[in-house]
């Protein structure tokens, strides 16, 4: 099966929008290869990667269905990339599909607590033990690596796929040092400058190591094209607009 036979019958048929009362209103159709609204649709300009480098991409069950995600979008540019949503996997092998006969070069990309930015280097992209430290040998660590593992959620969701699968201590992991923030900007709020999309996470790992500008040139122009085509949805669509979170009252209660 194709992945793009995969993935329609994977996704779903359209999107249900709701409205404050919790009302459905007219669904918006989705497309069957990225799973998105189709307004906000990019994949007839979708540049195919040939890439020495495997992708997988595990996508916390929650994050699934999100308008701005982009690990789908992500899976359809390589032709050697998985998608995978769930929780938990057994091994490497089996999330991939396929055996892995060295998981130790597989880099898992999750960030947790550690920093590029507190360590004493001027990598943008930094291979750590299993105590946060970094590694040494960097460059040998780093030019051996045969797949990257991404983990596609929010912050707590990447946490609860890193500590629900014990293979990926097998594996290298990695972190990253942006010298830019996330291209969502005001769209999607990260919790640390250092926090990217998926596919910018994949822009910047696999160029980097394949020594090859024009993946993140491809990846990151298919990504401003999708954020170009969400601004523009909003204002015919505004269903599609992220519904604000609820703000606090911390104003300090008067006793009865």
């Amino acid at each position: 099966m194709s992945k793009q036979s995969e993935f329609k019958a994977k996704s779903k048929a359209s999107t249900k929008a709701s409205t404050k009362a919790g009302t459905d209103v007219e669904e918006v159709p989705e497309c069957a290869d990225c799973g998105k609204p189709l307004p906000l649709c990019i994949c007839d300009s979708i540049t195919p990667i040939k890439s020495r480098i495997s992708l997988l991409i595990l996508q916390h069950p929650q994050e699934q269905d999100r308008a701005l995600g982009t690990a789908r979008l992500t899976a359809l540019h390589f032709e050697n990339a998985v998608l995978k949503i769930g929780l938990s996997w057994p091994s490497l092998s089996k999330a991939l599909g396929r055996p892995v006969h060295d998981p130790s070069r597989w880099a898992v990309l999750y960030l947790g607590s550690a920093k590029v930015a507190d360590m004493e280097t001027d990598r943008d992209i930094v291979a750590i033990n299993r105590k946060g430290e970094i590694e040494e040998h960097q460059r040998g660590i780093l030019k051996d690596i045969e797949g990257i593992v991404l983990l596609d959620g929010t912050w707590s969701q990447a946490k609860a796929l890193w500590w629900r699968n014990a293979w990926m201590l097998k594996c290298q992991r990695v972190i990253l040092g942006p010298a830019h923030p996330s291209r969502y900007g005001k769209l999607r709020r990260e919790p640390r400058r250092d926090g990217l999309s998926t596919i910018e996470a994949a822009a910047m790992l696999l160029s980097s190591l394949e020594k090859r500008p024009e993946i993140a040139e491809t990846l990151h122009g298919s990504f401003e094209r999708m954020l170009a085509k969400y601004r523009q949805a909003q204002s015919v669509l505004p269903e599609l607009a992220p519904k604000p979170k609820p703000k606090r009252d911390y104003r300090r209660r008067k006793r009865a």
